[in-house]
């Protein structure tokens, strides 16, 4: 008989608590995470959600960095960065998919994967002394691909989130990806250099966590660590850089960017003008939003990183 992940479930419920008492969740948002905690974290690969709760952590404490001087660039800035239940699963959904598919897969016997119908092919039972799940071996490279989405979505959400909470803060202007001249900050598709560097940075430090995490809980992964570790950094650093230039790529085509000359401010998608307020479009298309441009660009990153790692 398996037992019941009690801490997978105590640490979901401490994460979607503290999500809505520090406003850093509404309450869609914080059901939705601890659902996605919950189901991330009972995944017998205890680096998925060790992964997780560090991407959770960080992206957070980015989105209150000077929040009051990003409230005087941005219209209708969320105050902490109040996350509704579509935002999470945006920044989320490839890897709890990929993290459902490897627990159904590879620990079908575990709780609460063992109350699920078995529809999928079933691999080897996941055994953390006998085999690394970054081997390229193991169902034809399924468990490794796995692995690799999880790794592409948080380092890519990661990246972007530092690029955009700590570029808004550059004191030299960004440059429109598309056109690579001066805008304010804020606008959707700006880059800067300061913004490139903690996408690369915050890309590396999801690779590095998933490392020390994996060759900490197993032993499989440990004799191999010398092949592991520059694998996920390199592949953690292309995600973060790669979806923070994607993202800004979208925003910069098919999402609509907007500024008040009034108040010289940029308007985020729910603001609305004010009576006889003057405004003009910088750049963008108004196909996307802001979550659908996360959503395609970080589940995009997640699968591009997994077919070619």
């Amino acid at each position: 008989m398996t037992t019941f992940p009690v801490i997978p479930l105590v640490l979901a419920t401490a994460l979607a608590v503290n999500g809505v008492l520090s406003r850093k969740l509404s309450p869609s948002g914080a059901a939705t995470a601890f659902v996605v905690g919950f189901l991330v974290m009972a995944t017998p690969v205890r680096a998925i959600g060790v992964t997780l709760i560090v991407f959770y952590l960080l992206a957070s404490r980015a989105t209150k960095h000077r929040k009051k001087r990003k409230a005087q660039l941005e219209e209708g800035f969320q105050d902490a960065g109040y996350r509704t239940g579509w935002q999470v699963l945006c920044n989320s959904i490839a890897a709890f998919i990929a993290s459902v598919v490897w627990s159904a897969t590879f620990a079908p016997n575990v709780l609460p994967w063992s109350l699920l119908p078995s529809v999928l092919p079933q691999g080897p039972l996941y055994d953390s002394e006998s085999w690394c799940p970054l081997s390229a071996g193991i169902s034809n490279g399924l468990s490794r691909a796995l692995l690799f989405v999880v790794l592409g979505q948080f380092a890519c959400c990661l990246g972007d989130t530092l690029a955009s909470e700590l570029g808004i803060l550059s004191t030299s202007p960004p440059v429109l990806i598309t056109t690579l001249k001066p805008v304010p900050p804020g606008t959707n598709g700006g880059i800067s250099i300061g913004g490139t560097l903690a996408s690369v940075a915050g890309g590396c430090v999801v690779g590095l966590t998933l490392f020390t995490s994996l060759v900490v809980e197993n032993g499989a992964c440990r004799a191999e660590w010398m092949s592991i570790l520059p694998s996920l950094i390199f592949w953690g650093s292309t995600a973060g850089v790669l979806g923070s230039m994607l993202d800004s790529f979208l925003g910069a085509t098919v999402q609509r960017t907007r500024y008040s000359v009034n108040s010289k401010r940029v308007l985020q998608d729910a603001s609305v003008p004010r009576d006889k307020e003057s405004i003009k479009v910088i750049s963008g298309l108004n196909l996307l939003t802001n979550n659908q441009v996360n959503l395609v660009s970080s589940t995009a990153t997640a699968v591009v990183v997994a077919l070619l790692a």
